[in-house]
């Protein structure tokens, strides 16, 4: 630091609550719309293909959305783990299930996970708070 900044530039500001499920959603709508416009094929191609590893078999919906909220902690990708929270807080997840699955997470990840995680857990409970 220098003399013209203090601590208090880098601190966090923790009057406004941070939402890692709608908040990151909603930064996430405007260029995602403007990109799908840009090329609607391939945003079609995802969206048939999305619809295709999602449907229910063997495998039921929640149980999918769980698999992938793990691989959007893993993978450290704060859109898709909004969007697969959501999705698990649709299928009816209940914290215990989300809490096992991000449990995992960190033991396959370690440090990383530690901040993934509670990351997917804040989203999951905020979706799952808003659609009771």
């Amino acid at each position: 630091m220098t003399e013209a900044t203090s601590s208090h530039d880098h601190a966090v500001d923790h009057t406004h609550p941070v939402s890692f499920g709608k908040g990151v959603q909603d930064s996430l709508r405007k260029p995602a719309v403007e990109l799908r416009r840009a090329i609607p094929q391939v945003y079609d191609g995802y969206r048939q293909l999305h619809g295709a590893a999602f449907a229910e078999g063997a495998l039921s919906k929640k149980h999918k959305e769980l698999v992938a909220l793990a691989i959007a902690v893993r993978a450290q990708c704060d859109g898709c783990i909004a969007s697969h929270a959501r999705g698990a807080a649709k299928q009816g997840a209940t914290d215990d299930e989300v809490a096992e699955t991000l449990g995992v997470c960190i033991s396959m990840m370690g440090g990383p996970g530690t901040v993934y995680a509670p990351r997917a857990f804040a989203a999951f409970r905020e979706f799952s708070q808003a659609s009771q």
